[in-house]
């Protein structure tokens, strides 16, 4: 079962995913989320991928489908800690491109200011 642990840092909103994102497991999970924290008015969101097990095409069609809700609704949503698994998945689909991604926390909180 996907959990997701919510913090912020310097107005960022960090979803720390942890589990499988999987059809059926944590596709569903995430999309609540995400609608969640854009109903609450946040802008700026970090998801942190670093529990995730796995992602199968659902679990990458719900973060294509979060990016484009954010998108639609004025917010950004970028990825923290794509693990080896999650990142062949990206680059197999030639998705990797569609999202920033970052390695460190600092970076990507940073990188929010600049836009």
């Amino acid at each position: 079962m996907m959990k997701i642990h919510s913090r912020k840092d310097e107005g960022v909103t960090i979803l720390a995913l942890e589990g499988k994102l999987t059809i059926g497991d944590g596709d569903v999970t995430l999309r609540e989320e995400i609608g969640d924290t854009l109903a609450a008015g946040v802008k700026k969101i970090l998801l942190d991928l670093q529990a995730v097990k796995s992602m199968d095409s659902s679990g990458l069609g719900e973060l294509i489908r979060c990016k484009t809700t954010a998108i639609n609704q004025g917010a950004v949503i970028k990825l923290l800690h794509v693990e080896d698994k999650v990142q062949q998945v990206l680059e197999m689909t030639r998705l990797i491109g569609v999202f920033e991604t970052f390695d460190d926390p600092i970076d990507a909180i940073a990188s929010f200011r600049e836009r």
